[in-house]
């Protein structure tokens, strides 16, 4: 890919958006060209470089390492759209260590949003971080029926896989998910669980699972860092 140089768009977000990509696809994963292979590359100027760097470097996808040059810091975790699989699979499959520590669980009337989306009068609250790494990227609140949630509170939620658990050892099937996915801020109390600035913005995925019955057995709210976590989907067009 090269920079097009017409375009109203400054050269060196060009250059940081074809990095962030090259990172995200793993073409670039540890140390990363010199200014001198960018600037020969894609003829352009030391001080485009640097400025493109420098802002992957404030968002966490690189890291200046004094003496020995700028690596990559972060290796981004896809979630294909489509395919209804946990974050445990999804850090996997990205050659990642997945990782989960529970942080309460209890009993709680929804708020009136998750009760419309769910018919949940009641709802047992599952909050969880997870890790890729060993590193923290995201909080995940689940709402189970009662009866599910209890259940799953039987079994070790550090490290478990809750999607495996529903299936496994409950032997609930899921069929069908619907998922939004947004951008916005942490919430208040979930500040300190993730290292992420207090106005920087991060990804919400809203997730309902449904079993063969159609009848709603999780909503989840995860919130996820922006700097680790992307969505990709793979579109194709129809024709006739």
């Amino acid at each position: 890919m090269q920079l097009d140089h017409t375009n109203s768009i400054p050269l060196h977000i060009q250059l940081k958006e074809i990095i962030e990509n090259q990172v995200a696809e793993g073409i670039l994963s540890d140390q990363i060209p010199s200014e001198r292979q960018f600037m020969e590359e894609y003829s352009i100027s030391r001080s485009t470089v640097r400025e493109a760097i420098n802002l992957l470097v404030r968002e966490g996808i690189l890291e200046k390492r004094h003496g020995k040059g700028t690596f990559v810091s972060l290796k981004p975790i896809h979630d294909w759209l489509g395919n209804l699989s946990s974050t445990t699979e999804t850090i996997r499959y990205m050659g990642m260590k997945p990782g989960a520590r529970l942080i309460t669980h209890y009993l709680t009337t929804p708020s009136a949003y998750i009760q419309q989306q769910t018919g949940f009068k009641e709802a047992y609250f599952i909050k969880r971080i997870r890790y890729a790494d060993d590193i923290a990227i995201g909080v995940e609140r689940h709402y189970y029926p009662i009866a599910i949630g209890k259940k799953l509170t039987q079994y070790d939620l550090d490290n478990a896989t809750l999607y495996d658990l529903v299936e496994n050892e409950l032997g609930i099937q899921f069929a069908e998910a619907d998922q939004t996915i947004t951008s916005g801020q942490l919430l208040p109390e979930d500040q300190d669980y993730l290292d992420v600035p207090a106005n920087k913005n991060v990804l919400i995925a809203e997730r309902i699972i449904k079993d063969q019955g159609g009848n709603v057995i999780e909503m989840e709210e995860a919130y996820y860092r922006s700097d680790m976590y992307r969505f990709k989907i793979n579109l194709s067009r129809k024709f006739g």
